[in-house]
C-alpha cells in the first residue's frame, strides 16, 4: 500500500515539475499577449449582457411578462451551469483553444438567432447558447489568460481575466443601448456588431501562446467541477463572497429596466444600458485599485459592499428614487469585482495549471447558481404582490447571503493569507 502510494506521489510531483517547465516557458510572453488573451473573455461577456436593453422591444413586440424575462434569464444560467459540467475539465485535459473555439462559434449563431427572434422560443435558445458560451470562457478563457503570463504573473493574470469579464459584461449593455437608439433595425444592428467583436476574438485563440496539456485524463469527463484536495477552503470562501455579488448583478440586469420604468417613467434603452456599464465600470475599477490588498481584505470589502448595495436597494424601490438605485447598482457591481478577483486569485496562487480551468469552472458554479434561482423567484414574486415588495424580498435575502460570507472571511485567516 505505502508502495503504491509512494509511487502515486512521485507521478504527482513530475506533473506539477512539467507544470511548472511550461509556465516558465511561457513566462517570457510579452505582456501585451497577456491582455491581448483576455479579449475573448471580453468578446463573449459583451454578448452575455447585450440582449438587456432590448427586451422592452421583444416585450412590446412579443409579449411577456416580467416572470417570463427572468426565465429567459435563467435559460443563460442553465446553459452556463450545463457548461461549467464541461468545459472545465475539458480545457484541463484537451486545451483551452479546443475549448473557446467551438464556444464563440456558439456565440455567433446566438447572435444570428437574436437578430432574427420573433418568439420567446428564440430568446430562449439563444441565451441557452450564449450561457453555454460564457460557461466556456469563464473556466477555458480566464485560465488561458492565466497560461500565457506565466508563474511570476499570476496576480496581474487574475486581475486582467476578472476585468475582462466585468468590463465585457458592462460594455454589452451600453453598446446595444446606444445603437438600439441610433441606429435602424435595433435587434439587429447590435447583433452584427457583436458578430465582428466575436470574429477578431476567433482571430486571437487561433494566435493565441498555449500549448496542449501533458497531463494524463484523470474521472470522468462530465461532473461536477471541483478543486484538488487541500484546497476546498479557498473555493468556499470565494464562492462565499463571488456568489451574492454576482447574484446581485444579475438583478439588476434581469428587472433593471422594469425598476427604472416603475421609478422614471421611461423605457429608455441607453439609460438601461448605461445603468448596466456604470453597474460594471464600478466592477472594473474598484479591481484596479484593491489588487495590492490582501486578499482577506479584499473578500472582506466585496462582502460589505454588496450588503450596502442591498440596503441601498430596499430603500430605492420604497422612495421610488433613481438616485438611490444607480448607488446600488455601483454597490453592487463592486461587490461582485472584489468578490471575483479575490475569489479567482485564491485559485491562482494555489491550483496547478492542469486543474485551473476546472477550478475556475467550480468557482463560477458556486456562484451562477444563486445568480439564478433569486432573480427568476424575485421576477415571479413581483408579478405576484408588486415590484417593491419583490424586490425588498430579495433584498432582505441577498443582504443575509452577503454578511454571511463576509463573517465567514474574517473568521478564517490561514486559507486568505497573501504569500510574503
Amino acid at each position: 500500500m505505502s508502495e503504491t502510494r509512494t509511487a502515486s506521489e512521485t507521478a504527482a510531483e513530475g506533473q506539477r515539475q512539467a507544470d511548472d517547465k511550461q509556465a516558465a516557458v511561457r513566462s517570457g510572453t510579452p505582456l501585451w499577449w497577456v491582455w491581448l488573451a483576455a479579449w475573448p473573455v471580453t468578446a463573449v461577456f459583451v454578448l452575455s449582457n447585450a440582449a438587456t436593453p432590448l427586451y422592452v422591444l421583444w416585450q412590446r413586440d412579443i409579449g411577456f411578462s416580467k416572470g417570463t424575462l427572468t426565465v429567459v434569464f435563467a435559460f443563460y444560467i442553465i446553459g452556463l451551469i450545463g457548461s461549467l459540467l464541461v468545459s472545465g475539465v475539458v480545457s484541463d485535459r484537451l486545451g483551452r483553444k479546443p475549448v473557446l473555439l467551438p464556444a464563440l462559434a456558439l456565440a455567433l449563431a446566438a447572435c444570428l438567432i437574436f437578430a432574427t427572434a420573433t418568439s420567446v422560443a428564440a430568446l430562449i435558445v439563444a441565451r441557452l447558447f450564449t450561457g453555454i458560451a460564457v460557461g466556456a470562457v469563464v473556466s477555458a478563457g480566464m485560465a488561458a489568460v492565466t497560461d500565457v503570463a506565466g508563474p511570476e504573473r499570476k496576480r496581474i493574470a487574475a486581475l486582467l481575466a476578472s476585468c475582462a469579464m466585468v468590463f465585457g459584461a458592462g460594455l454589452g449593455p451600453l453598446l446595444a443601448g446606444v445603437l438600439s437608439e441610433a441606429a435602424p433595425a435595433p435587434t439587429v444592428t447590435v447583433f452584427v456588431v457583436e458578430a465582428i467583436l466575436l470574429a477578431s476574438a476567433v482571430l486571437v485563440v487561433l494566435r493565441m501562446p498555449v500549448r496542449r496539456p501533458q497531463a494524463s485524463a484523470n474521472g470522468a469527463w462530465i461532473r461536477v467541477p471541483g478543486v484538488p484536495h487541500g484546497s476546498g477552503r479557498q473555493l468556499v470562501l470565494g464562492i462565499a463572497v463571488f456568489a451574492p455579488g454576482i447574484t446581485a448583478t444579475s438583478f439588476v440586469l434581469s428587472l433593471g429596466p422594469s425598476l427604472l420604468s416603475g421609478l422614471l417613467d421611461t423605457t429608455s434603452r441607453i439609460v438601461a444600458g448605461a445603468m448596466a456599464f456604470v453597474m460594471f465600470l464600478a466592477a472594473t475599477g474598484v479591481q484596479f485599485a484593491v489588487q495590492r490588498l490582501k486578499r482577506r481584505t479584499i473578500l472582506t470589502a466585496g462582502a460589505a459592499s454588496t450588503t450596502l448595495s442591498m440596503v441601498t436597494l430596499i430603500a430605492a424601490v420604497h422612495t421610488s428614487s433613481v438616485t438611490v438605485l444607480i448607488t446600488s447598482a455601483l454597490l453592487a457591481g463592486a461587490g461582485q469585482g472584489m468578490g471575483q478577483l479575490g475569489g479567482l486569485s485564491l485559485l491562482n496562487s494555489g491550483i496547478p495549471p492542469r486543474r485551473l480551468a476546472e477550478a475556475n469552472a467550480a468557482l463560477n458554479v458556486g456562484g451562477y447558481i444563486p445568480a439564478g434561482i433569486l432573480p427568476v423567484s424575485a421576477g415571479y414574486l413581483s408579478d405576484a404582490v408588486g415590484l417593491t415588495d419583490g424586490a425588498t424580498v430579495f433584498g432582505v435575502a441577498l443582504l443575509a447571503l452577503a454578511v454571511i460570507g463576509g463573517i465567514t472571511v474574517r473568521m478564517t485567516r490561514r486559507h486568505v493569507t497573501d504569500p510574503a
